[in-house]
């Protein structure tokens, strides 16, 4: 499996084999992640000035903000993980 690119507005995309959780970022762990992201400098906000919706967590400890729902981002990591098992199988058969 390659790298998994994942769209998540804004003209951002997100590789999504570094990410090891998507969360909402209304539970109080939640906040005090991104507020100790915010302090360490690991924190990247991709809402493009909006109400953030997800947080997704790196491997690398750096915290994101995105302007899609967590359900949206897997969603869309879903659709490109089905697209690669369908093209995928074409490309084998020829």
């Amino acid at each position: 499996m390659g790298i998994e690119l994942v769209h998540i507005g804004f003209n951002n995309i997100v590789v999504m084999n570094r990410v090891v959780a998507i969360a909402s970022p209304t539970s109080a762990p939640t906040k005090r992640m991104v507020q100790e992201g915010r302090n360490k400098g690991m924190l990247i906000d991709l809402t493009n000035g909006r109400r953030t919706k997800a947080v997704l967590i790196t491997d690398s400890g750096h915290i994101v903000q995105a302007a899609l729902a967590p359900e949206t981002i897997a969603g869309r990591l879903q659709a490109s993980q089905l697209r690669e098992i369908t093209f995928g199988a074409d490309e084998n058969e020829g």
